[in-house]
């Protein structure tokens, strides 16, 4: 029997408009598929991370160009025919093994939606289902807080790739008219309103119904901040109450702040207690999280983070918790610089240290964005994991040493075999984050291997569980003994050198790396 492919509508972004069958097919599904642009970021994995489980398999399509040029000998449009190609493929041997497939669709499957594709290459060889979702154009309505259309009236909705003049015609005779697929069109859809006479009744929502939501008057808009996912609405009967505006970013609204409109009521316009600051909470036990850290939650308005970090810090009365999925970091970090920018002191949580491959980066690396210029960001220091499994072992890292992250999701596989190669070659003693995952099972061995070109098999590795944690193991095993079965997500490792040495004492082994170099 073969699996079945759903198409599944998650709406604009908002977690909370993801319809009840769409919810429930997502937790029910084998395999969760979504696209995204090489940068790696998925909305749509992100707004469906709620409801997803644990062990679902997952497919990352990722397109090969966007907007920009490529050498491709078919074009943009050859080699984007040659993903889609490529794409039904992958899902095609899941649906072909029986799997079912959730393909996740921002807005509606069958509205402008990459899904589409997908369907016409897999839909005459799969049973298929669309379960349909809130569109951009609802969403977008909806900020306005405006009727769209009434009575007799027709809505058009028109792609901002049109050609300026049929673009301008159109707009002519529109009754009401959303304009969809921005980004870098939108000079050029800014010229027709303004040609078809209806710039003085056009808005402007980016990123509708999520927390970067953003509504201007379509005139008022820097062309180029404008994101891919906006669209512009000329409503068909005159607003009858106030439109609200985003203050911040409208020099309409700046020129006139009788208009102006608090983004969130429990915070005053204008209070400047507005911050971020990004967390470790250390390893696992509740005694090596600092109490500097423990000071920044105490005083915080909201807590963002992974679901798992999150779930560590302790209730408070007031205090609002935003968990997400651990592959959004970048998504998190604006949504917390969103926030501190309407006034909430908010404290985004990371394990261990958050600057060791955690959520410091992503978070100071979005706030270099100009809209969160002003936003005061610090960053409180944490326990790494390295750190603390070395300490249950002695001090294997008590030289010259490195830290590396397995995990080939942010860059590419060819790169972290190179940075092995030269840290094994340099003879120092590494620590090995994100080794493994339930997906990613292959690279421990590959790092085996590669080490094992520099350094002698009885090589001291230290592997630790869940340090710090209910489930604690630590113990140490030879690099040619290493086995990749034994290591998952919850373990790091930690490499030795040619000098690292392992003897017993009465509470078990003990190894250090020594500072003294022989002849």
């Amino acid at each position: 029997m073969s699996g079945k492919l759903w198409g599944v509508g998650l709406g604009p972004g908002d977690p909370e408009l993801v319809t009840v069958k769409a919810a429930r097919i997502i937790g029910a599904a084998d395999v969760i598929a979504f696209h995204s642009a090489r940068h790696g970021r998925s909305i749509s994995r992100a707004t469906a991370a709620p409801y997803m489980r644990a062990g679902q398999l997952e497919e990352h399509l990722v397109y090969p160009v966007t907007t920009e040029t490529t050498d491709h000998p078919g074009g943009y449009q050859g080699a984007i025919d040659e993903f889609y190609e490529s794409a039904a493929a992958r899902l095609a041997e899941h649906l072909a093994a029986g799997r079912t497939v959730a393909l996740l669709a921002a807005g509606d499957p069958f509205f402008y939606s990459s899904f589409q594709h997908m369907h016409r290459r897999l839909a005459d060889r799969f049973e298929s289902e669309i379960i349909p979702g809130v569109t951009s154009v609802s969403a977008a309505s909806a900020a306005l807080g405006t009727p769209l259309v009434e009575g007799e009236q027709v809505l058009s909705v028109l792609p901002g790739t049109m050609p300026v003049e049929e673009l301008t015609e159109r707009l002519r005779t529109a009754d009401a008219a959303a304009i969809m697929k921005l980004g870098r069109t939108y000079p050029n859809v800014r010229q027709a309103l303004s040609d078809a006479g209806r710039l003085d009744d056009a808005y402007y929502v980016e990123r509708a119904s999520s927390t970067r939501q953003r509504v201007l008057r379509a005139a008022d808009v820097d062309e180029a901040s404008v994101p891919y996912f906006a669209i512009t609405i000329v409503p068909g009967p005159t607003p009858q109450t106030r439109i609200t505006l985003t203050r911040q970013d409208s020099a309409t609204e700046r020129s006139n702040p009788s208009t102006a409109a608090a983004i969130d009521p429990a915070v005053a316009p204008g209070d400047s207690r507005g911050e971020v600051v990004v967390v470790g909470l250390g390893p696992g036990a509740a005694e090596w999280t600092t109490p500097e850290v423990t000071r920044a939650l105490a005083e915080a308005t909201d807590i963002v983070g992974y679901a798992t970090y999150v779930n560590r810090v302790p209730e408070r009365a007031g205090q609002r918790r935003h968990s997400s999925d651990n592959k959004v970091e970048s998504e998190r970090a604006a949504m917390a610089l969103d926030l501190a920018k309407a006034g909430h002191k908010v404290v985004v949580v990371s394990g261990g240290d958050p600057g060791v491959f955690a959520m410091a980066a992503a978070v100071v690396e979005e706030s270099a964005d100009p809209q969160w210029r002003d936003v005061p960001v610090r960053v409180l220091p944490g326990v790494t994991a390295a750190s603390a499994v070395a300490s249950r072992m002695g001090a294997p890292l008590g030289h010259d040493f490195a830290m590396l992250s397995l995990s080939d999701r942010l860059k590419p596989w060819e790169v972290v075999a190179g940075r092995i190669s030269a840290v094994a070659a340099a003879d120092m003693a590494f620590a090995v984050y994100n080794p493994a995952s339930s997906q990613r099972t292959w690279q421990v061995g590959a790092m085996r291997d590669l080490v094992l070109e520099h350094r002698k098999p009885e090589t001291p590795v230290v592997i630790g569980r869940d340090v710090g944690g209910p489930t604690e193991t630590v113990r140490v095993v030879t690099l040619g003994d290493l086995d990749p079965a034994e290591v998952d997500m919850r373990t790091l490792l930690i490499i030795g050198a040619s000098t690292t040495t392992v003897f017993d004492a009465p509470s078990g082994p003990r190894v250090y790396t020594s500072r003294r170099y022989g002849d």
